[in-house]
């Protein structure tokens, strides 16, 4: 559904956060065949998509058309939308995306726990293949709490799907994450390597915990978003070793993204080609750098 821009001010005191470096450079770095970006937004134009009234930021416009160049200049061939917070369950941005995009895009949508059967099933057709839950970017947000009754529902909802549930949440929050999880009926995705706040170590035990999620076949990370765990700059040094643990868990599990357009980056905006030569630090292996780009989305995301 869209809406003309008059009502895309409602939540106008939401502030505007920087756009990315829209001159993406290529890598050094060369992107295996079938590669993946499982983690990216497209918002606006904002006269043709409502932002939510409720939104914590107002992002400048970002297109798919900005996308695709971005993907083009990485040499990644896939890519996985999630919808951003801005939009709230309005999945519309994206899905008219996904469809433009001609099958080279998957989605990861937002929905109510009311919605039926017959719209889950029309979602899945269009290329979903998961629910968000975002517990960070919220007005009225509570460390450490997850509303585990109704997430449970929508779990048992959209499990005969074959979808999974990805949280944005700080993992060093739950330090009894395996056991609040570990029967949950589907598989989690979590974001930016569990998304600690910053000054938190490997050792945390909310991460321990992600960890041996992980080691159960029972959640995925992806390594994203490695500005939004440190204060450190480019190439982001002190992310190495959450990577690398996640990566020793269970690199079955692993994906990789590129979190564009990087959406209230507190510290300098990184050009994507700089980002993406990141994962040659994380990892240096090219077989196990196929693995996490190309064979693990292509199961979680059925390409």
């Amino acid at each position: 559904m869209t809406s003309s821009a008059g009502s895309t001010h409602a939540g106008a005191e939401a502030p505007e956060c920087a756009g990315p470096d829209f001159g993406p450079r290529a890598p050094r770095l060369a992107f295996p065949r079938g590669a993946c970006d499982t983690h990216a937004h497209v918002m606006g134009p904002r006269a043709r998509y409502a932002y939510s009234p409720a939104r914590v930021y107002t992002p400048p416009d970002c297109v798919l058309e900005d996308y695709l160049r971005l993907l083009d200049a990485l040499g990644v061939e896939r890519a996985v939308l999630i919808q951003p917070s801005v939009y709230g369950t309005d999945n519309a941005a994206m899905l008219d995306a996904m469809r433009a995009a001609g099958g080279r895009l998957r989605g990861v949508a937002v929905v109510d726990e009311g919605i039926s059967d017959a719209e889950l099933e029309r979602l899945d057709a269009a290329g979903v293949r998961g629910a968000r839950v975002n517990i960070v970017d919220v007005k009225e947000r509570k460390p450490g709490t997850l509303p585990m009754a109704s997430l449970t529902r929508l779990a048992r909802r959209i499990a005969p799907l074959g979808w999974h549930m990805e949280f944005l949440m700080h993992v060093d929050e739950f330090p009894d994450l395996d056991r609040a999880m570990g029967d949950f009926p589907v598989e989690i995705v979590l974001g930016h390597l569990g998304y600690m706040n910053i000054g938190k170590q490997p050792d945390d035990p909310g991460f321990r915990a992600l960890l041996r999620l992980m080691k159960r076949g029972k959640a995925w990370v992806k390594l994203t978003g490695p500005y939004r765990i440190t204060t450190a700059p480019l190439p982001y040094p002190d992310t190495v070793a959450c990577a690398k643990a996640v990566l020793e868990a269970n690199r079955a599990r692993v994906i990789w993204g590129t979190d564009w357009p990087h959406v209230m980056l507190k510290g300098a905006m990184p050009n994507d080609g700089d980002l993406a030569d990141v994962l040659a630090e994380w990892i240096p292996d090219a077989a196990a750098r196929e693995q996490v780009l190309v064979r693990n989305p292509e199961k979680l995301y059925r390409f």
